[in-house]
């Protein structure tokens, strides 16, 4: 808007410029006087006309001094008439030349017809735009039911498997796909036949979407992509027209792959809804199914499918012959988390100390969408500060952004208030740090990030995906550090140990309920999940034990809760000095990094005890 205003400024500063300087090149000419036709009439008997031109009731007259002068005549009646009544006499008016310009022929038509034919053009004009509009309809009508397909331009802005970083046996299952369509004859020789449907499973940012463009990249063949969300409308029936229209185009440019992203839009389990047959996301699914299931068995067309929720697909979707194999899209391990961080990063100018190693270690569960906005983040962040290249801090500022959110360095707080978060936040850090089987702590802070007050960064030393029970406990002893600091210390407890009361009592429960770790309790889950159907798939939670089990159940949720408490406590007692010790330097510079942690409680012998 900006860009249009300036250049509207200059356009009509350059037309007054142009104005200026044409009105002092061009020197006006003098403009005949208008006179009446008293005065006409007297400069007649006087001698002075010496010519007069009519042009229709205008009259256009010369003096014999060369002046020129303008008049007009009555409309009814000729000019010596005219005159004669102003008492011109006959001898001076014959000293005049007098010459008649006859009106043109097409200004005489164009004065009849345009007032008849204007009104009759505007209304032709206004039904062509209606009937322009209504043959417009009429074409998308047509086209309604027809697949807004897509193909991929291989050489623009190509992705290759060597742009995905990780996913080792994803790729190897993807490039069996790409050799099968460039040499058919070898697997059909043998008697193998290649799945027609391959299913990328795997969470939200794991890289679904991005394999596939790296498939397309790799193959040689017409590459088709789709949103399932684009064969949904409003009519009945137009989305099973469009998967047939889809699936049409595929059997024509064969080999070839189609692409299906977030199929789960019309893959639900059957009878989800209330419209029975006729809902419109079952008629597309039942169509999408009938296609798969009448490819022949040399026909060369792959179908690709990303979903993040299997788990609510129809079992019809998965059968073999149709989604007959299924790639699993796991979150990037420490390596494959490095490997990304490079990949993102190219293009981008980088320090030169530093380690991404540091920051693959900093982001255990990471999906490479995080690990982008990661890099992202940084480069903005050092943009922002004028700096000339990303360094580490940047990056490790950028994993604290993209878990908790932005530094809010300006929210008001007062002194007391900072005290008790210091007290809240070393509380979380000494119980860490005074127990085995906890994670290492990389960074205490007391400035507020996002929703919270401070927080306590401690992430695992290596990749795990399973944890024991003397890790939950310790886990459980860790959350209650704040609430034991504020109550020993301070003699006070407030609001900040809220959210973490309620980690800790959900923990509880998941391993009394779920893991079987009570004590007491046979190892058994308890609640009966029940997957209900209405309107898409709902999941609720039964009871299936007796009411004097579930006093049981609470009994052990509590003592695990106490145990965790006694634990948290035991060490914020026996260990005052260290507490202070931390809870100052976070008064003093807000933030403490792992290392000059490990340097404050290397100094008070701390032994890490069990949970």
């Amino acid at each position: 808007m900006k860009i249009f205003a300036k250049n509207i400024f200059w356009a009509i500063i350059t037309l007054i410029v142009i104005s200026a300087l044409f009105s002092l090149l061009i020197q006006p000419g003098k403009t005949p006087r208008l006179i009446t036709l008293n005065e006409l009439a007297e400069k007649i008997n006087a001698g002075e006309a010496s010519k007069i031109v009519v042009n229709e009731n205008d009259l256009e007259i010369e003096l014999k001094n060369g002046e020129k002068a303008l008049s007009k005549k009555e409309s009814d009646m000729g000019l010596s008439d005219t005159l004669r009544n102003f008492g011109v006499e006959p001898l001076a008016l014959r000293q005049v030349a007098l010459e008649i310009k006859e009106a043109s022929g097409l200004k005489f038509w164009v004065g009849v017809l345009v007032p008849a034919l204007l009104p009759l053009l505007i209304i032709g004009f206004i039904f062509w735009i209606m009937f322009r509009q209504a043959r417009s309809g009429m074409n998308q009508a047509f086209t309604f039911g027809r697949a807004n397909v897509k193909v991929f331009a291989p050489f623009k802005n190509r992705v290759t498997f060597e742009d995905v970083a990780g996913l080792k046996e994803a790729k190897q299952e993807l490039l069996e796909v790409i050799d099968f369509l460039k040499n058919p004859k070898k697997y059909l020789e043998i008697g193998a036949r290649i799945p027609r449907g391959i299913l990328l499973l795997g969470l939200p940012g794991t890289g679904k979407t991005l394999i596939a463009r790296a498939v397309a990249g790799e193959s040689n063949v017409p590459f088709f992509h789709m949103s399932a969300s684009e064969f949904v409308e409003m009519f009945v029936g137009v989305g099973a027209s469009r998967a047939r229209d889809l699936f049409s185009i595929a059997k024509k440019n064969a080999p070839c792959i189609v692409f299906i992203d977030e199929i789960d839009a019309v893959g639900r389990e059957r009878g989800a809804g209330l419209g029975g047959g006729h809902d419109e996301r079952e008629q597309t699914l039942n169509q999408i199914l009938v296609e798969m299931d009448g490819f022949e068995r040399d026909t060369n067309v792959i179908v690709l499918a990303a979903t993040n929720r299997p788990d609510i697909l129809d079992p019809a979707l998965l059968r073999p012959g149709r989604f007959d194999r299924r790639v699993i899209l796991d979150l990037p391990d420490i390596n494959d988390r490095e490997a990304i961080l490079r990949i993102h990063c190219r293009g981008k100018l980088l320090g030169k100390n530093l380690d991404l190693k540091q920051v693959a270690i900093r982001t255990p569960g990471f999906s490479g969408a995080d690990l982008a906005n990661l890099t992202n983040e940084a480069a903005i962040s050092a943009a922002r500060q004028n700096k000339h290249f990303i360094s580490q801090e940047d990056l490790f500022s950028s994993i604290e952004k993209v878990i908790l959110g932005p530094e809010r360095r300006g929210r008001a707080i007062s002194q007391k208030e900072k005290e008790l978060i210091a007290y809240h936040e070393a509380g979380h850090a000494l119980v860490a740090a005074g127990l085995k089987d906890t994670d290492p702590i990389q960074k205490v802070s007391i400035i507020s990030r996002g929703l919270v007050g401070g927080y306590t960064l401690k992430l695992p030393i290596e990749e795990r995906r399973i944890k024991t029970k003397s890790q939950f406990l310790a886990e459980l002893a860790v959350l209650f550090g704040g609430y034991a600091s504020e109550s020993i210390v301070l003699k006070d407890i407030s609001t900040g140990a809220a959210s973490d009361l309620k980690q800790a009592t959900d923990l509880a429960k998941s391993l009394v309920t779920r893991y079987g770790m009570s004590e007491k309790l046979e190892p058994r889950t308890f609640g009966e999940t029940e997957e209900m159907i209405f309107l898409g798939r709902e999941i609720t939670t039964g009871k299936d034990y007796s009411e004097e089990l579930a006093a049981k159940i609470d009994k052990e949720v509590s003592v695990l809760i106490s145990r965790a408490l006694k634990a948290a406590k035991r060490i914020i007692s026996s260990q005052k000095k260290a507490l202070e010790a931390l809870a100052k330097t976070l008064l003093q510079k807000e933030s403490i990094e792992q290392e000059e942690f490990q340097r404050i409680i290397k100094d008070f012998k701390i032994k890490p005890l069990k949970a």
